[in-house]
């Protein structure tokens, strides 16, 4: 039990409570401690109704039997790998920047699922995050199973695919997988490539509640410190060098 409490606490802060909760709320559902159908998003609870802990639990809600566990742990998988290289990774030291992303993608993610009747929004938060790792890492080679290798920003599309052939849902993968490239688009691209405004920035509020553990510059359209000295070591030309990336599987 102390390793897995010493792995436990190894997780990244951010990490560490998003994966919790997403162990916790189908293992309360699963008991019958709360029934699951307070979890779902449903618009009309949510909007006549004034459920408002739906858009919540719906993220980190899935309904886990013998048709959909298996699905259910790789995508918890994928949450613990991609949101650990992540927020110890490009945002290592700026949680504040790193829950801004999360709670950008999951806004647009609750929005869409209103509108499109998506009940349950745990995959398509994860596949956003996996989306922004892959572009921030996007030529490293990756491995998949069977000894398939390919660029890492082609792993959300193969990973969209996988998640089909288990038992997932495309538009779910899709969306995470939109949401994803929005927030990429608008926090890396269309500021450092493109260079137009930023149209993101980190509140305040957010950096006195989660101040940087370091020092240097902080906020959208600026590149994370990993990225800032791959691009020094560059001469500072051209296109970014968008990151160091890792192999599935790796620790």
């Amino acid at each position: 039990m102390s390793d897995i409490g010493d792995w436990f606490r190894s997780i990244p802060a951010i990490t560490r409570y998003w994966f919790a909760a997403t162990v916790a709320v189908p293992l309360v559902g699963k008991l019958g401690l709360i029934s699951p159908a307070y979890f779902f998003l449903w618009p009309e609870a949510f909007l006549y109704r004034f459920q408002i802990w739906r858009p919540l639990t719906a993220t980190f809600y899935f309904p886990v039997g013998p048709g959909t566990g298996f699905l259910y742990l790789v995508n918890l998988y994928f949450l613990y790998q991609y949101s650990t290289r992540l927020e110890a990774g490009a945002f290592d030291g700026r949680p504040a920047d790193y829950l801004f992303m999360l709670l950008f993608n999951w806004i647009c993610i609750v929005i869409t699922g209103l509108a499109m009747d998506m009940q349950l929004l745990m995959i398509p938060l994860i596949m956003s995050v996996l989306y922004v790792w892959a572009q921030l890492n996007r030529d490293m080679i990756v491995s998949f199973w069977f000894g398939t290798r390919f660029k890492a920003c082609y792993l959300p599309w193969v990973i969209l695919g996988f998640n089909y052939i288990i038992g997932g849902s495309v538009i779910n993968e899709l969306i995470g997988n939109l949401v994803g490239h929005l927030y990429f688009f608008l926090m890396f691209r269309y500021p450092m490539d493109l260079g137009g405004r930023n149209f993101l920035s980190t509140p305040q509020f957010l950096y006195r509640w989660l101040p940087s553990r370091r020092g240097g510059v902080s906020g959208f359209g600026v590149p994370p410190a990993s990225m800032r000295r791959a691009a020094d070591q560059n001469g500072g030309g051209g296109r970014h060098n968008w990151g160091q990336g890792f192999r599935l599987g790796d620790q």
